[in-house]
C-alpha cells in the first residue's frame, strides 16, 4: 500500500523556520514527483510545491518561492519540506503526497482535485 507520512510540525514565532519530512513507502519513490500540500483552519487544501524526479520544483505561489525549499533524498525514500520566513498565513496542516503525474510537475500537480490519498499530515502553527 502506498504511504506518506508527514513530520516536523510544531509551534514557531512569526520569521521562524521549521524542516519538514515525507516519509514514504509502497510505491517506487524515484520514479515520481513528490507533492507538498497544505490546508489552514477552515480553508480548502492547497498545493504547496511539487519537486520531480530530477528536483526541479514547482511551487503554487511566487511568495513561497524563495521562503521554501523542497528536496528529496531517493535512498531513503524521504522528502523534505524547509520553510524560513513563516508567516502566520503559513499555519496549516501539511501533508505529502505522491504525484499523480508520474516524474513531473504539470500545473495540475499542484490541484488537490487529483488526489484521493491523504496520510498523515503534521501541523505548522505560525503565531505574530
Amino acid at each position: 500500500d502506498v504511504q506518506l507520512q508527514a513530520s516536523g510540525g510544531g509551534s514557531v514565532q512569526t520569521g521562524g523556520s521549521l524542516r519538514l519530512s515525507c516519509v514514504a513507502s509502497g510505491f517506487t519513490f524515484g520514479n515520481r514527483a513528490i507533492v507538498w500540500f497544505r490546508q489552514a483552519p477552515g480553508k480548502e487544501r492547497e498545493g504547496v510545491v511539487c519537486i520531480n524526479v530530477a528536483g526541479g520544483e514547482r511551487y503554487l505561489a511566487d511568495s513561497m518561492k524563495g521562503r521554501f525549499t523542497a528536496s528529496r533524498d531517493d535512498a531513503e525514500n524521504t522528502a523534505h519540506l524547509q520553510m524560513n520566513r513563516l508567516k502566520p498565513d503559513d499555519t496549516a496542516v501539511y501533508y505529502c503526497t505522491a504525484s499523480k503525474f508520474g516524474p513531473g510537475c504539470p500545473v495540475p500537480a499542484l490541484e488537490a482535485r487529483y488526489y484521493d490519498y491523504w496520510g498523515q499530515g503534521t501541523l505548522v502553527t505560525v503565531s505574530s
